[in-house]
């Protein structure tokens, strides 16, 4: 078997076999097919694209080329959320204890964030004491117990994935669906979960800036999933406006705690129940998705859900009391408010640039080495559709440091007030099985 003549197979538009991509896959991992190769290999699947079947074979080459997370020793239908990403998303914090707190095993290997924020595990590091550095014994024994635990993304997890994105970063061949949905659903498929719900997200903060794009995407990772014995659907979620209020490290922990007490902002709370509900239908512990549904609202109603919060903190030494008091989570020195300029609706916030701000203040990472404050970020108080009055704070900025003048210039950019009322999008647009 000779490299070029799968690049030229795949060149013309034929479907290439299980054993051409395990070939592909695993020369690639051990060095054999060197960058350029690859590279016109990625380029043909960018123009030519890929069967269903075939990308299906590529995700689970690209699973068996390192370690797999074995949760079989965990009660239960483990069942992974994976989002695309976002500004404000902090649904991951939110969905982990409410879908535990109603019985569903939550095994969740997360990262840590590159860009507007930290990932899931610099946010709960907020947590004075919170760790994630566990013995796989240990978190398998957590999730038995108490139905949540977050681990650390294993080293050695899809490294082939890991190589042939940084190819595509530096070749223009991102942006193909194939590639993109086979590079999610194998770092899923890795971690060991039964069945997987995926958040994809659309609009000006979303990696996927068009719906049918974002559609596409779904369809593509939906199909996967399903084609390797995995269930999967996915919900497709607007991001043309952040998601919640907060935007921060800390500040989304504090978001994430109302949420879960049923206090928190309306579109993120019903995010997270319809994330949920599928979730909970997934690992069948309810026959239909409104019984799904009801017994998340009551975990939220009854305390359930934000017990289960401080019973997961302090599992994994975090201190449990910053539920009841806020005051412990950290906090930056200065608070600043960024007005609107007139009187009208709020038409437009730049979803991205918004994130750009928060991570300017120290809130996410510019590079892989960046530090992150954990104190600092963005509170924003009106979204797309709400009536502003001139001088009205629309945001609240959380900074350590007193110079905050590039931070405001990026927010003047982001927002626009118009004497024209529009309605908010939409927060869900469809739902794909």
């Amino acid at each position: 078997m000779r490299m070029v003549d799968l690049i030229q197979k795949k060149r013309d538009g034929k479907e290439l076999t299980k054993e051409e991509i395990d070939f592909i896959i695993n020369g690639y991992t051990n060095n054999t097919i060197p960058d350029y190769q690859m590279s016109a290999l990625a380029m043909a699947i960018y123009f030519k694209g890929m069967t269903n079947i075939e990308r299906a074979h590529l995700t689970m080459a690209m699973v068996n080329s390192g370690d797999k997370i074995d949760l079989s020793l965990i009660d239960g239908i483990k069942v992974d959320k994976h989002s695309t990403g976002g500004v404000g998303d902090t649904t991951t914090l939110v969905l982990a204890p409410l879908v535990a707190s109603v019985g569903v095993p939550v095994a969740k290997m997360s990262g840590r964030g590159l860009g507007h924020t930290g990932g899931t595990i610099d946010k709960l590091e907020a947590v004075n004491g919170f760790h994630v550095e566990i013995s796989n014994k240990d978190f398998i024994d957590l999730v038995n117990k108490n139905k949540i635990a977050v681990i650390g993304q294993s080293g050695n997890l899809t490294p082939a994935d890991k190589k042939l994105y940084s190819l595509r970063d530096v070749t223009a061949t991102v942006n193909s669906i194939p590639l993109i949905a086979s590079s999610i659903m194998s770092k899923k498929i890795a971690a060991g979960a039964d069945a997987i719900v995926l958040d994809v997200k659309t609009g000006a903060g979303a990696f996927m800036k068009d719906l049918d794009d974002a559609k596409e995407l779904a369809q593509a990772m939906v199909e996967i999933g399903n084609n390797v014995g995995r269930k999967t659907m996915a919900i497709i979620s607007d991001m043309s406006q952040p998601l919640g209020y907060a935007i921060g490290n800390a500040l989304e922990v504090k978001e994430a705690i109302a949420t879960l007490r049923g206090e928190g902002p309306l579109d993120l709370q019903e995010l997270c129940l319809t994330l949920g509900s599928n979730m909970v239908l997934l690992a069948e512990k309810a026959k239909t998705l409104e019984e799904a549904r009801n017994l998340l609202e009551e975990a939220i109603q009854s305390g359930k859900a934000i017990d289960k919060f401080k019973t997961f903190l302090a599992a994994q030494g975090g201190d449990p009391s910053v539920v009841e008091d806020l005051q412990k989570l950290p906090s930056a020195s200065f608070q600043y408010k960024f007005e609107a300029s007139q009187d009208g609706w709020i038409t437009n916030i730049v979803a991205d640039e918004v994130g750009k701000a928060a991570m300017l203040l120290g809130a996410g990472r510019a590079t892989k080495d960046s530090t992150i404050d954990l104190a600092v970020g963005l509170v924003l108080h009106k979204k797309i559709g709400d009536l502003v009055k001139k001088g009205e704070s629309l945001v609240t900025i959380h900074s350590n440091a007193e110079d905050i003048h590039t931070v405001v210039e990026l927010l003047e950019k982001s927002f626009t007030i118009s004497h024209e009322k529009v309605t908010p999008p939409p927060l869900i647009y469809d739902a794909i099985y």
